[in-house]
């Protein structure tokens, strides 16, 4: 008994010094990965690098300098890094078999950043009807901040896998706009006081001009579309802007916003 008690102390006294030294090596270690994926991404700013590449490369860097950081705290403890690589690659290969999902939207990523179909600040359609503007492309996950601030997580490979729509990456956009009037009033009324709301809104471009035309013979309403076009920031404010004055114009000019009814005819007794 005496004796593995003095062997216990005798491995508390070497291995405690090192044991020591390991945590101090780990924690001033993760302080400085941290300071060096900060000045990564200052530096990357300071150039010019495009926002969307930044917070993908930065978490790269971030991990490749962890891992060797925990590789260095286990040679400290006379573990030789060779097999321990070996290990950790046997471990890798297991872990990668069963995330295969997550290296597809890693992969995906890597697309996304290749390809460029939108960039931070960007307002997309993705995911099958997400729609929001991009905040940042992290190595497996799009986030978005949508127009009533709420934060969506989209997985890359989701992403790759449905049909994308940049609707403010080009510079300019047309705003698609219905309005339905009564078959009773005047077209030409009607297009006129469209097109007097979008000379009046401050966001609507001169070229290309404005137009509005029948677009459909409804059920109850004669359908006129317009397509005004304004920068893609302002598409939002163009949106609400014009729906809202070609009411109040509509209202002024005595047009009206015809909705369903059924008219019942009760036999006489």
């Amino acid at each position: 008994m005496e004796k593995r008690i003095e062997q216990f102390w005798t491995m508390a006294i070497d291995y405690t010094p090192k044991v020591i030294g390991a945590v101090i090596t780990l924690i001033i270690g993760l302080l400085v990965i941290g300071w060096i994926t900060s000045m990564i991404k200052k530096l990357m700013a300071k150039r010019g690098v495009d926002e969307t590449i930044r917070p993908f490369l930065g978490s790269l860097v971030n991990i490749g300098l962890k891992v060797m950081l925990l590789l260095s705290v286990a040679s400290s403890f006379g573990i030789e890094t060779t097999s321990f690589v070996a290990i950790f690659g046997a471990m890798a290969f297991a872990i990668g078999m069963a995330l295969q999902g997550s290296l597809g939207h890693f992969a995906s990523g890597v697309m996304v950043l290749l390809f460029k179909p939108y960039k931070v600040g960007d307002l997309v359609d993705i995911a099958g009807g997400q729609v929001g503007a991009v905040e940042e492309v992290q190595i497996f996950n799009t986030v978005l901040r949508t127009l009533d601030n709420k934060k969506i997580i989209v997985p890359n490979g989701v992403v790759t896998n449905n049909v994308i729509t940049n609707i403010s990456g080009q510079e300019t956009i047309g705003v698609e706009l219905t309005f339905g009037i009564d078959y009773g009033d005047s077209i030409d009324k009607a297009r006129a006081a469209i097109l007097r709301v979008g000379k009046q809104c401050p966001w609507i471009l001169d070229s290309p001009a404005q137009g509005v035309v029948v677009g459909e013979l409804g059920d109850n309403s004669v359908n006129l579309n317009t397509r005004p076009f304004c920068k893609s920031e302002h598409y939002w404010d163009t949106y609400f802007y014009m729906l809202e004055n070609v009411k109040k114009e509509f209202d002024k000019d005595g047009i009206s916003f015809p909705f369903p009814q059924m008219d019942v005819h009760m036999p006489a007794k």
